[in-house]
């Protein structure tokens, strides 16, 4: 497989389980934590940020493996939420929330690959959301995807997410395109389809939680074309996981609430997604990681 096909952008901070982390972190209302009257920051900000680790398993996004040989991989992020408006009536809340990801590599997208540096990937992203009675939301988000290693060209998306909160926590996100590929090849700007459930169990007498988020992803236009024959495939994954998540400290401390959580995904691909994996038709993917909200 060419190089083109090797380092294929596959956008965005998902890599299995860590989506999920981001996900669930960034639907949850901002404005609830802050009005706790435990909570160090009763404002209308709230920072989420953390570090998450790849010990040796590939970085895979939408399907598309990013990494050949991979090594340890690093995942810091930091989001800042402001809560606009909260309310009881159908609006519920207007939040706004703006943040960074970045993917540092040891392996051959990184330290190893041809261009010896270490930083693959940083996002920007901005989100606007919106959260309705019965636990409906919807959410828009622009999000610019750059290599700092210059391993994969600028690709910027306009995404749109409905979920609802419930203990299946059900959700759809179609992204488009505005330029740039997520495949690499970019005979058109591709537009997505995610649809996905992440539910959720309390453990310890609520002390832990574990998630099973099960997701699959498809093209809609010019998404997900194979590499070699440019044929495109509709279905490019199916992904079925497990996250736990287990808070630090029983209380809210005066520097934010921490977390430590761990989780696998089992990743099965689509003919072109195949392709770019050089032939895997699955993948295992497993982190750990630290997280905060303040």
């Amino acid at each position: 497989m060419h190089v083109k096909t090797m380092f294929s952008r596959g956008f965005g901070k998902v890599a299995g389980v860590a989506l999920t982390v981001t996900a669930l972190t960034l639907a949850l209302p901002q404005g609830a934590a802050a009005q706790a009257a435990d909570d160090p920051n009763p404002g209308s900000l709230t920072f989420t940020g953390g570090l998450d680790i790849l010990p040796g398993t590939a970085y895979v996004f939408r399907g598309i493996t990013q990494e050949t040989d991979p090594g340890l991989t690093l995942w810091p992020y930091g989001d800042i939420g402001l809560a606009m408006y909260s309310g009881d009536g159908t609006l519920k809340s207007l939040n706004v929330n703006f943040g960074v990801w970045n993917s540092l590599h040891t392996g051959s997208s990184g330290l190893d690959g041809p261009f010896e540096k270490l930083h693959y990937e940083e996002d920007f992203y901005l989100t606007f959301s919106t959260g309705f009675g019965g636990g409906f939301s919807l959410a828009s988000t622009w999000t610019a995807y750059t290599s700092p290693n210059a391993m994969f060209g600028t690709t910027q998306e306009l995404s749109f997410k409905a979920s609802k909160a419930f203990w299946l926590n059900p959700y759809g996100l179609l992204a488009f395109e505005l330029s740039g590929a997520a495949d690499g090849n970019d005979t058109g700007t591709g537009s997505y389809l995610e649809l996905g459930v992440a539910p959720t169990w309390p453990l310890m007498d609520g002390k832990a939680s574990v998630a099973i988020p099960v997701k699959m992803g498809m093209s809609i236009t010019n998404y997900y074309e194979d590499p070699v024959t440019g044929e495109e495939s509709t279905f490019g994954f199916f992904d079925v996981g497990a996250l736990a998540t287990v808070p630090l400290g029983s209380q809210p401390g005066k520097f934010g609430s921490w977390n430590f959580h761990a989780g696998i995904d089992f990743l099965f691909f689509g003919d072109a997604t195949e392709t770019f994996n050089n032939g895997d038709a699955s993948k295992v993917v497993g982190l750990f990681g630290i997280g905060v909200t303040y």
